[in-house]
């Protein structure tokens, strides 16, 4: 779930009139994970306080490098075996006895849904509908005279068995984590009154009400989800996948004309005298859920993605089936186009500015489109022959900065990329110089490469070699944007977008083994020339000795 999408907050207070008590909590975004821990460290024992915030440091250090195989579940039950392993055995080296032990509570959010754990009597509640609901389970003793005695904790025996929960979350809840100094004092009503007013006022309040003198540490944090995660609503929808589809078959009253893939995925289709397109889930998602999480974000991107150079998409709101429906944009790609026709330069300079809209509007949602080339360009002239651009495939875009994605078409790949590094705005400005170079000359920059290859890349030429219509500063831009170095390269979409708006201001771009001639000419004939006239001097004054 976005972190705007989450309020959180968290306060701690030592018990009377203690500076720093043995409660320690934290809450972190981890990528998409929201992380709360609160940790309590048992006030008998002679290390809880370093107990405490070690276990909550050791936690959210191992969940931000877990592996990613690694389900949420096994992650939390790993890590605390682990630390819990470790407390115990320092323990017993440096005291004989458990004496770093904490209680424990942590909480997960990811998407809609919540994972939770712990060990003690920390406890994790969830305010819904106006009513509390505790989800934690207390690890204490009931007997009588014996209330409160922990029967689990982190550290004090060689295993521990957490409490693991796992929940759906929605709109307008509200979690609560606490150590015990709290719900001691609030009970269940209290809490449930009180809970939207946040962490510091909960502990506040609990303070007030022992006139500033607690009688144990006090420690609230609280989670409230101000908007659900829709795209964790739309992988939840019971939807069917069809195995097969049929031309003239319909659905929910799109009537299949014609598939446009091989695949037959992506068909043209009908509904009510208008076309449309429409894009199915492969069959692979039935089985593959890391495959319908990939369709589920591209069909996400496509409605949510509104701009000129898109093409409009929607969700149908009562869908039987899983797919969504896309605008029909009639013209053909720019692939297809350059098969009979070469684009002009006004034109070429257009779909510069076209790619750079876009790439700019994407990184407002730290996305990327990841596979930008002619075949996800469609054109179509206006009424003054002009090309209008819409980009397509929104089933490549991948988040900025991502090391892990394989979007993209090789032949349009920066060098960087094919040794594994993260997809970034410079890697995107190559794609976009390579496809500008294709156009406007027929020719990969670096030749085609295949899917099976790892590519050496040799220095290119000019595209105005191969095209003299090519202007100087235009020229600059392209080598700019696909230099192999990408130190040499642009870094951001702006200064891109600022050189082709102020060609004038454009420098000279070469490549690093240039001769002089082909930097500048003019030097190079200057200083010709005084050479020759040295040696035509020095010829002088020999002829005379």
């Amino acid at each position: 779930m976005s972190s705007s999408n989450i309020k959180v907050s968290g306060f701690s207070l030592a018990k009377a009139k203690e500076l720093k008590g043995d409660d320690f909590y934290d809450v972190q975004t981890i990528n998409s994970l929201t992380v709360a821990i609160v940790c309590d460290g048992v006030g008998s024992a002679v290390e809880g306080a370093q107990a405490a915030q070690r276990t909550t440091n050791y936690l959210m250090n191992n969940l931000k490098k877990k592996p990613k195989t690694w389900s949420i579940e096994k992650s939390i039950k790993s890590f605390i075996a682990s630390i819990n392993s470790i407390l115990y055995e320092e323990s017993q080296i440096n005291y004989e006895r458990s004496e770093l032990v904490t209680t424990l509570t942590i909480v997960i959010i990811n998407g809609n849904r919540l994972y939770g754990a712990n060990v003690g009597d920390s406890r994790v509640y969830l305010h819904r509908d106006s009513k509390l609901i505790q989800l934690s389970s207390d690890h204490a003793m009931e007997e009588e005279g014996y209330e409160g005695v922990l029967t689990q904790a982190i550290g004090i025996e060689k295993t521990t068995e957490p409490y693991y929960f796992e929940n759906l979350v929605q709109k307008d809840d509200k979690i609560l984590l606490c150590s015990d100094g709290l719900y001691t004092i609030l009970d269940d009503t209290a809490l449930n009154d009180n809970i939207k007013l946040g962490a510091h006022s909960l502990v506040k309040k609990a303070s007030k009400i022992h006139k500033d003198d607690l009688p144990d540490d006090t420690t609230a944090v609280t989670i409230e989800i101000l908007q659900a995660d829709e795209l964790e609503d739309f992988k939840l929808q019971n939807l069917p996948i069809p195995l097969t589809l049929k031309k003239e078959q319909v659905i929910d009253g799109y009537k299949l004309l014609k598939a446009l893939i091989q695949n037959e995925r992506t068909w043209l289709c009908s509904k009510k005298t208008k076309n449309y397109v429409i894009k199915f889930a492969s069959t692979e998602c039935i089985e593959d859920e890391k495959s319908l999480d990939l369709f589920v974000r591209e069909a996400w991107n496509a409605k949510r993605l509104k701009a000129k150079f898109f093409p409009k998409a929607v969700i149908p709101k009562n869908r039987t089936q899983r797919y969504y429906v896309m605008q029909l944009f009639l013209g053909e790609d720019l692939d297809a186009y350059m098969q009979h026709k070469q684009i002009t330069i006004d034109d070429s300079i257009e779909l510069a500015r076209t790619l750079l809209e876009m790439t700019q509007y994407l990184v407002k949602f730290d996305l990327v489109h990841g596979d930008i080339k002619p075949n996800n360009i469609m054109i179509a002239k206006d009424g003054d022959e002009n090309l209008e651009f819409k980009i397509i495939d929104f089933g490549s875009m991948t988040e900025i900065f991502s090391s892990n994605s394989k979007a993209g078409t090789p032949s349009y790949l920066s060098p960087e990329r094919f040794q594994g590094e993260s997809i970034s705005e410079s890697s995107e400005i190559f794609s976009m110089g390579v496809t500008l170079y294709l156009c406007l000359t027929g020719k990969y920059p670096y030749g085609e490469i295949e899917a099976f290859q790892t590519p050496t890349f040799k220095e290119a030429k000019k595209p105005s070699i191969y095209n003299s219509n090519i202007p100087d500063w235009l020229d600059s831009v392209i080598l700019r944007c696909i230099a192999l170095d990408k130190d040499r390269r642009y870094s951001h979409y702006s200064e891109m977008s600022y050189e082709l708006k102020y060609p004038q201001k454009v420098k000279p771009f070469f490549c690093k083994n240039a001769s002089l001639i082909e930097r500048s000419p003019l030097s190079f004939y200057k200083v010709g020339f005084i050479i020759m006239t040295v040696l035509n001097f020095l010829l002088i004054i020999w002829m005379n000795v």
